[in-house]
């Protein structure tokens, strides 16, 4: 898979990009990020990427020439978004659909946002990480790249992880546990201890139902509620 990210504070991605999971993923060529600073498709002296709003106003603006100069220069892989807080909202199902694909773009919004001139001829879609305002897209980008590449067949040690993980099933994931089996008289639930593995996968899917329904309850009615198998097993673990 290829993703290219275009920003003009490049140093803010690149180390970011270069540690952990997605580090080694780079190294191993599984995944290829491409990061261009659209100062490089400048041409003036300054090197400015920005201007001043037409009809004034505070702050400034992402000027259209360097944007398009890069991402023609580059021919980038599609889909190309535009990162920013008018997007479709990126979530998990999102993330597996582009692992899926070869490749996408991303396109760092800053300051008060890009000339919409960008937005209306030059990506394809625009993508937000949530409600809330970001200095930069180049957070945003980290989070998308991170999201995507992790689910990219090769760069989890694992593959089963992916399949349990918060959300693969529209569900928060079951609680985790790991040695001492006690601390601080705090003790490991006997299911997990007890060597049956059909009902430690039974418990792990009513834990999973109950956090969900009490953490998240807008995930639940998006799954259309609780079917009558999944409060059974919700009263069969005292969770109902």
């Amino acid at each position: 898979m290829r993703v290219d990210v275009f920003t003009c504070l490049p140093q803010l991605l690149e180390p970011a990009l270069s540690g952990g999971l997605l580090g080694k993923a780079r190294l191993a060529g599984l995944v290829e990020v491409r990061v261009h600073d659209l100062r490089h498709y400048t041409t003036d002296r300054h090197r400015s990427v920005d201007d001043t709003p037409f009809g004034g106003g505070p702050g400034m603006v992402l000027a259209p020439e360097p944007i398009f100069t890069a991402v023609e220069s580059v021919a980038p892989p599609r889909p190309l978004f535009l990162l920013g807080p008018a997007g479709h909202r990126f979530d998990q199902a999102m993330a597996k659909e582009l692992s899926g694909g070869t490749g996408f773009s991303l396109l760092c919004g800053r300051y008060e946002g890009v000339d919409e001139r960008v937005r209306e001829h030059l990506v394809d879609e625009e993508l937000s990480i949530g409600d809330y305002v970001l200095a930069g897209g180049e957070a945003a980008a980290f989070v998308v790249v991170e999201a995507v590449s992790r689910l990219v067949p090769g760069v989890m040690g694992n593959e089963a992880s992916a399949q349990e993980e918060s959300f693969a099933d529209g569900l928060l994931e079951y609680p985790h546990y790991t040695r001492p089996a006690e601390f601080r008289g705090w003790g490991v639930p006997e299911v997990l201890r007890s060597g049956d593995h059909g009902r430690v996968a039974r418990w792990r899917r009513a834990q999973a139902l109950a956090r969900t329904v009490a953490r998240r309850p807008d995930l639940v009615a998006a799954r259309g509620g609780l079917t009558e198998q999944e409060r059974a097993l919700l009263d069969e673990f005292g969770l109902g």
